[in-house]
């Protein structure tokens, strides 16, 4: 038989497995992507949409006389405001945030608002890290975030901590939206890091809610930080999926459809231990709670229903090829969804009559449980050093390493550094 007869063969099976990766792409939709999760409670996800608001009077000028205020307001008092900072006060360092003292629920909020497309220096965030792989506490995470967050660090150390010294039973939350969700995530482990500067604050009282969150911690970070940094994402939203180098994606917004398109395509191609197997690559940080509002082949929003996870394995890893994916990455969507996904547990909730009490003890009790679960596996995966051979990652190959004080090697001594065995024989966090 002749090449040129061979040529009509190769053709087709081309195209079949065109057609075939096509037909997996469109059958995949947000909602798959968490179809084993459980379900979140309304004790533990009444703070989303709070923090939602909050993260959006960020972008007002006045609070006291607010112009894209939601329906309803933004729920806060604005004498409670302890300071603001804009782009002049951060001058480019870190996008603009404000310290919130919540006297009705016993916290101290840093909110951090989203990325503003016509500020140089937000970019600039994005675009630094051209030094590569960034370690931090035994992992990699994005460089230019983590500068962010160490910046906002040192600036409000101290008045967090005098914050807190005059309020010592209230807890401290950072909180932040897209760019910002990636500098808070980083400024809650580093403030974890170093709690000595900040009234040695028990490990338990600090937590991070990182809507439409960045991928900026390797898989490890994201795990064992899973009791600190909670993640919200919205059924299709792009950025959690996307391990295309952020400075990638700001760079081709012009075309954003196009680059997920190809991302979509080279990410099908690669099997998903290969993924797992790259300690350089990044993820969204934390537990994950998604909120799912649309179902495969039905038209219109469904009341949305909130599923909770602390996975390794199908981490968010496919883009979804849907019209909805940069849509649902705005936070007034976020902050709508989830007020009504919080009113539809409510109500489920006062109809089943369970106790408070016992529903916080079952929640506690079901999340340890799941961290223990995915820090188990992760030592099954026996993920290579971190300076692997893996070429693939989130980062480029010519990046430099830097490396940390006490950074690990193995898996294994990333959880005997971050946990202890209890009496029962468990692994729990160091505190």
């Amino acid at each position: 038989m002749s090449i040129a007869c061979c040529i009509p063969v190769l053709e087709c099976v081309y195209c079949l497995a065109c057609a075939r990766w096509a037909w997996k792409r469109c059958l995949h939709t947000g909602s798959h992507d968490s179809d084993t999760w459980g379900l979140a409670t309304a004790d533990e996800f009444k703070p989303v949409p709070h923090l939602c608001r909050l993260i959006l009077s960020v972008y007002e000028d006045d609070l006291e006389q607010p112009q894209w205020a939601p329906p309803g307001g933004y729920g806060i008092n604005p004498q409670w405001v302890h300071h603001r900072r804009s782009y002049e006060h951060t001058e480019g360092h870190a996008p603009p945030y404000l310290v919130y003292v919540d006297h009705e629920n016993h916290d101290v909020v840093l909110a951090i608002r989203g990325m503003n497309m016509v500020k140089e220096s937000d970019y600039a965030v994005l675009l630094d890290n051209r030094l590569g792989e960034r370690q931090l506490d035994g992992g990699y995470v994005h460089n230019g975030l983590l500068k962010a967050a160490e910046w906002v660090f040192e600036s409000e150390c101290e008045t967090l901590k005098e914050i807190l010294n005059q309020h010592s039973n209230y807890r401290l939350t950072f909180a932040g939206h897209s760019l910002g969700s990636g500098v808070a995530a980083l400024l809650a482990m580093v403030a974890v890091q170093n709690r000595a500067r900040l009234r040695n604050l028990e490990r338990q009282r600090i937590r991070c809610f990182a809507f439409a969150p960045a991928r900026c911690v390797s898989l490890n970070l994201a795990v064992r930080y899973a009791d600190v940094i909670n993640s919200v994402v919205l059924q299709d939203d792009f950025l959690p999926r996307t391990a295309t180098p952020l400075e990638d994606i700001f760079k081709s917004l012009f075309c954003l459809p196009c680059l997920l398109c190809i991302r979509c395509m080279v990410d099908t191609c690669i099997p998903e231990n290969v993924m797992l197997r790259d300690p350089r690559r990044l993820y969204a940080p934390g537990r994950l709670y998604h909120i799912v509002e649309r179902k495969p082949f039905r038209c219109g929003r469904f009341p949305p229903v909130v599923k909770t996870a602390v996975p390794v394995d199908g981490r968010f890893e496919r883009i979804v090829l849907s019209c909805n994916a940069t849509s649902d990455h705005a936070i007034i969507w976020i902050e709508r969804e989830a007020q009504k996904a919080l009113d539809i547990m409510l109500e489920k909730e006062k109809i089943m009559g369970i106790p408070p009490s016992q529903r916080m003890d079952q929640e506690r009790r079901t999340h340890a449980e799941e961290q223990q679960v995915a820090i188990q596996r992760i030592a099954d995966l026996s993920i290579p050093d971190t300076h692997s051979p893996y070429r693939y990652g989130t980062f480029d190959d010519n990046s430099v390493c830097v490396e940390t004080e006490g950074s690990s090697s193995t898996w294994g001594k990333f959880i005997t550094k971050a946990f202890i065995t209890d009496e029962s024989g468990k692994l729990v966090p160091k505190t």
